[in-house]
């Protein structure tokens, strides 16, 4: 199940998750609200290998409407996650 978070215009909206990457370590997390199309880069400096990654994005909706965030990991292999995680957001007005 895909969880499901509920905004209003206007306010900010905070999203919380994990990344990991077994035997690597998570130099980055990114984020993309446009179905994968661009991603925002947030570095994660000192990690090792064997350290999960707690990540926060804060993300202030513009107008009214669902929205799918997408989140990835990039390893220090410069591999990004095969498949991206997701949360909807349903934002009113």
């Amino acid at each position: 199940m895909i969880p499901r978070t509920y905004g209003r215009v206007g306010e900010p909206v905070r999203f919380k998750g994990t990344a990991y990457d077994f035997g690597h370590c998570i130099t980055a997390v990114e984020f993309s609200l446009d179905d994968g199309e661009h991603w925002t880069r947030y570095d994660t400096p000192n990690t090792n290998d064997y350290q999960n990654v707690t990540w926060t994005f804060d993300y202030t909706p513009e107008e009214p409407g669902f929205y799918i965030l997408r989140v990835r990991s990039v390893n220090d292999a410069g591999e990004a996650s095969p498949e991206s995680a997701f949360a909807e957001l349903e934002v009113s007005a």
